[in-house]
């Protein structure tokens, strides 16, 4: 029932799959994703030990003059020419399971985000690789996790996995990728998952902006998926627009606060101090963990800073705790989506992640993790990432409530996450 409701694959995106796959080799010729991280290095020049980081950046200095003037001035590339196949073989590897293994003998979903991240930033490289350049001069880095749906609740540790995708749009400094992940079974690749990440180019330091490669669609399915990159983009757009941040919450909304309230208040005093907590019920305050995490060097990815793929699998596994405390079962992760990298994360931080379940129904939970790093001289908190998931128990959770007008404001929030992930699964 789960999968038939939750599988959604884009007819679209399979007809593009099938087309950039036709004449590829098989699974056992295909880079595995030690590869991709070994490629990245290669394509930026980083260096394999921390010692040495600074003066790998300052060797990077020499690739402004590479750097493109005007988009206008890049050759325009086809989808299939970022085109990648990546293989996870779990199943012909034995001696790699371990890693990827939960204790429910299933694979960890954490490092599967590692690893749809690496692989993102990696075909956008492909994307803008330059023939006649062995290293890149662009620095290209996940600005944003749009979304990611799955379709099975079960990711088999035994069976090889995978990874396809490509990229789909692009701006001018930006580029949105597709990826698909596929499980091996009974000799045939399974879909597991879709996922779009949004990535961005900028300069060979990370300080500013740089252009792309412009996309040419070459058939009506291209098009089409290009054209879903241009919504996606206003979509997204419209979403910050409307934040409970920016705008007050609907009079539906208003509604739905008031109601909540009247039903928490004591009848016998009906006084506003006095709450009381309805049946099968959770106050938002008493669903929530934190944890700390200090940023070592061996986190950090190509360009020196905490590897954005670490962080989600942090954020994923306290949000994943905080789902199992709250329903008292084994949940199962939904969806991902508006995952936004606002600044990196430096080796040496003190990363704080907080976990807030801010909106359950039926057998749903929503989880919302705020990553921060505190600098322990000045003493301030900044906000590096909010990263929101969609679980599923195994059976129903009790209704979260909030109490403080904030707290309201966490559950609005969470209930337009839920529903944009119900409307597209």
């Amino acid at each position: 029932m789960l999968a038939a409701r939750l599988c959604t694959m884009k007819k679209l995106s399979s007809v593009l799959a099938r087309t950039l796959t036709s004449g590829t080799s098989g699974s056992l010729s295909l880079p595995d994703m030690s590869e991709v991280r070994s490629r990245l290095r290669d394509i930026v020049g980083a260096s394999t030990n921390w010692r040495d980081h600074v003066q790998a950046m300052q060797e990077r200095k020499a690739l402004h003059t590479l750097l493109a003037k005007r988009q206008e001035d890049l050759p325009p590339r086809r989808m299939k020419d970022s085109y990648l196949e990546v293989i996870l073989p779990l199943g012909s590897q034995p001696e790699i399971r371990e890693k990827y293994l939960n204790v429910h003998n299933s694979v960890r979903f954490g490092r599967i985000l590692e690893d749809l991240d690496s692989l993102g930033v990696l075909i956008c490289y492909t994307h803008t690789k330059q023939e006649a350049q062995p290293r890149s001069p662009l620095s290209i880095v996940t600005a944003l996790v749009d979304k990611i749906n799955l379709c099975k609740k079960i990711i088999y540790p035994d069976c090889d996995i995978k990874f396809t995708g490509n990229v789909s749009w692009v701006g001018k400094t930006s580029m949105e990728v597709k990826m698909h992940m596929l499980q091996l079974h009974d000799g045939d690749y399974s879909p597991v998952l879709d996922a779009t990440f949004v990535m961005v180019a900028r300069d060979p330091e990370n300080k500013r902006p740089a252009f792309v490669n412009p996309l040419i669609p070459e058939s009506p399915e291209e098009e089409e998926i290009f054209k879903q990159g241009e919504f996606n983009k206003t979509k997204r757009i419209d979403f910050s627009t409307a934040s409970l941040l920016k705008m007050a919450p609907t009079a539906e909304e208003r509604n739905i606060v008031h109601d909540i309230f009247l039903n928490t208040l004591d009848t016998r005093t009906v006084s506003f101090r006095s709450r009381v907590l309805p049946p099968n019920s959770v106050w938002m305050e008493d669903a929530k963990l934190k944890s700390l995490q200090i940023c070592h060097p061996q986190e950090r990815n190509i360009f020196n800073r905490i590897f954005g793929g670490f962080l989600m699998r942090k954020a994923f596994e306290l949000g994943w705790a905080t789902a199992c405390s709250c329903g008292g079962s084994r949940p199962f992760i939904v969806s991902v989506d508006d995952i936004m990298f606002q600044r990196p994360v430096e080796v040496g931080s003190l990363l704080l992640l907080s976990a807030q379940v801010c909106y359950t129904e039926k057998n749903y939970i929503q989880v919302r993790v705020h990553s921060e790093v505190y600098d322990a001289d000045t003493r301030e908190h900044q906000t590096t990432n909010i990263f929101h998931f969609t679980f599923i128990s195994e059976k129903e959770v009790p209704r979260v409530v909030p109490k403080t007008y904030g707290e309201s404001m966490l559950y609005l929030d969470g209930k337009r996450h839920f529903t944009a992930t119900v409307k597209e699964i």
